[in-house]
């Protein structure tokens, strides 16, 4: 069975920095791609950043460009978001997501929710200004 676990969140003052991670067990991790997505109260899930299997492709969504680091450790089967600058309009809940299929990388839209297959249950990030 396999299971996607976040930690890292919390609250933290605008300009301060958090790093996120996640740990994905029952497949094997360096042959699925990641990714982690965000959802404020009211509005859709976004994908915020994404991880070919290899780590060899990233994705950032433009909100986050150059903030944010996408990041993985196959020897140790955890995926990490390194965040800085935060702003309060990051804080939402944040979820980290296994590729649906095995060596499964679709470089044309990256974050697209269908690619993704296994969630965990969120981790929670506020940003106080």
């Amino acid at each position: 069975q396999v299971q996607v676990v976040e930690s890292g969140g919390g609250l933290v003052q605008a300009g301060g920095s958090l790093r996120l991670s996640c740990t994905a067990s029952g497949l094997p991790f360096d042959d699925y791609a990641m990714g982690w997505f965000r959802q404020a109260p009211g509005k859709e899930r976004e994908g915020v950043s994404g991880i070919s299997w290899s780590g060899g492709h990233t994705y950032y969504a433009d909100s986050v460009k150059g903030r944010f680091t996408i990041s993985r450790d196959n020897a140790g089967n955890t995926l990490y978001l390194q965040m800085n600058s935060l702003k309060p309009e990051d804080t939402a809940m944040y979820y980290c997501a296994a590729a649906r299929y095995r060596r499964y990388y679709n470089a044309g839209a990256p974050m697209s929710l269908a690619n993704f297959g296994y969630w965990g249950q969120g981790t929670q990030v506020t940003v106080s200004s």
